[in-house]
């Protein structure tokens, strides 16, 4: 197995000891698997939040888009991972980056119920006006999905 190879493994499990290991012979942080994850977004997909700060500490790429232009941010929306969210926000994600489709951070926490993270990228300058390639907004994602409570955050 390849150092790049573990290097992912250990961000993928939240192994933080190999991470730090491995760190110096890394010669990218931002390296991308053949789908265009980097060990950043790996990290923080798989609810890895010592790895997550551990990388961003490091150097990666907080707004790095994966081969269908996903970023961090986006999947942790999509997961559920507000704490993970709370710090890539902290360390400058782009709130309002969109991925292939036009879809945003915001609108994966709108169309999965993570309200918690609706009102967090609200707060932190997320635009509900920005529509996905469909001209959907967050906020008509949220009247499609029968999502009361993102309805109203965003109508607030």
């Amino acid at each position: 197995m390849s150092i790049t190879s573990t290097f992912f493994d250990a961000a993928r499990t939240g192994d933080i000891i190999l991470l730090e290991q491995l760190l110096p012979e890394i010669k990218e942080i931002n390296v991308r698997d053949p789908r265009g994850f980097t060990p950043l977004i790996i990290a923080s997909y798989n609810g890895n939040l010592d790895a997550t700060r551990f990388l961003l500490e490091a150097g990666a790429d907080v707004n790095a888009q994966d081969d269908g232009g996903n970023t961090a941010l986006m999947g942790v929306c999509f997961k559920g991972y507000a704490d993970i969210a709370e710090l890539l926000i902290a360390h400058g994600a782009d709130v309002n980056a969109t991925h292939g489709n036009g879809g945003t951070a915001l609108m994966f926490a709108t169309m999965f119920g993570r309200n918690n993270l609706v009102k967090l990228i609200l707060e932190h300058g997320g635009n509900k006006d920005i529509r996905e390639n469909r001209g959907m907004t967050a906020l008509d994602l949220a009247v499609q999905q029968g999502n009361v409570e993102a309805v109203e955050l965003l109508e607030a």
